[in-house]
């Protein structure tokens, strides 16, 4: 039997998140959504706005030390070197899917279409600028403003 579903329209994503593993989830349901046809809005806020600034984009890794899902004792993960080391690994594997660096995904996210914003009070917080960010951002907002522009979309934190 046929189901009739309504088609998602408008997703909100927020990455609060400044590790891999906080970061690209949130890019990888952006560029399905407007691979889908589906209007993005992504929303940086606190360490998520790593993923965003030009000095900082480049440094994010994984965290290797309270992530059950790693599989790796805490004690493990504090080794120095062991965070560096299990980045290098899990973009590796992202790498052979064809998953591109976070500041290239994000210049496709931008060119498919989807808005990229940062969050005026993490950046009021961490003292970061317009200026600091990369040019994709299109405003640093408020969050009644997010809010204004993510209405009648799902919103999803990752």
């Amino acid at each position: 039997m046929a189901v009739d579903k309504e088609k998602l329209g408008k997703v909100s994503i927020i990455i609060s998140r400044g590790t891999v593993e906080g970061i690209y989830p949130g890019l990888i349901m952006a560029n399905g959504a407007r691979m889908e046809g589906i209007e993005a809005n992504i929303f940086f806020t606190f360490f998520g706005l790593h993923a965003i600034h030009k000095k900082k984009m480049k440094k994010i890794r994984v965290d290797t030390v309270g992530n059950p899902a790693l599989g790796i004792p805490p004690i493990i993960g504090i080794i120095p070197g062991m965070s560096a080391m299990v980045t290098r690994m899990m973009l590796k594997e992202m790498d052979k899917l064809d998953i591109p660096p976070v500041d290239e995904f994000l210049e496709m996210i931008a060119a498919a279409g989807a808005n990229i914003y940062a969050c005026k009070a993490a950046m009021d917080m961490f003292h970061f600028t317009k200026e600091d960010l990369i040019d994709e951002v299109a405003d640093v907002l408020t969050v009644g403003q997010f809010y204004e522009i993510a209405a009648g979309g799902a919103i999803i934190f990752t």
